[in-house]
């Protein structure tokens, strides 16, 4: 059996010492919280285009594909199973607007030192995580003995 989930790609937009922030509202998950600009893969959908694509509808601008940069994969488990991508818009074209008013209920600049106590957590680690280099996270897992028998086997012999 092969496992099926959402794939989600996430975009950090940045200026100086500030990152782009949305807060979410009535999209039935942590409404009232702030994220980053996100979006589903639409399924044969690379995960650039689809950058292009949500970057243009939640906030209004263009984005060239060689201005997004790899910046980290999540695993995460909330209730379900996710795979989020997390790319670095290095540049874009135009001034970011509220363009979901629907979904988003506000937008703006935060302090990437400062985030607001309201941001989703797995979004928190997130850019802790880019700040810090950090390229892979399995996220809201429970803790469980990984430990296998073959590493078991292993311990103590030189």
């Amino acid at each position: 059996m092969h496992a099926k989930f959402p794939v989600t790609v996430h975009m950090f937009f940045l200026r100086e010492n500030k990152i782009l922030l949305s807060r979410r509202y009535r999209t039935g998950y942590m409404d009232g919280y702030y994220s980053i600009p996100a979006g589903h893969l639409d399924g044969n959908e690379p995960v650039r285009q689809a950058a292009l694509r949500e970057a243009r509808e939640e906030i209004g601008v263009q984005i060239d594909p060689a201005d997004i940069a790899f910046a980290g994969v999540f695993h995460r488990s909330e209730g379900d199973e996710r795979v989020d991508f997390f790319v670095h818009v290095q540049n874009w074209n135009g001034e970011p607007v509220n363009a979901e008013p629907g979904k988003c209920d506000d937008i703006r600049w935060a302090d990437i030192d400062h985030l607001p106590e309201n941001t989703v957590p797995y979004v928190r680690q997130a850019i802790e995580n880019f700040r810090a280099g950090v390229l892979f996270e399995e996220f809201g897992w429970k803790k469980k003995d990984i430990t296998t028998k073959n590493t078991k086997d292993h311990e103590g012999k030189k």
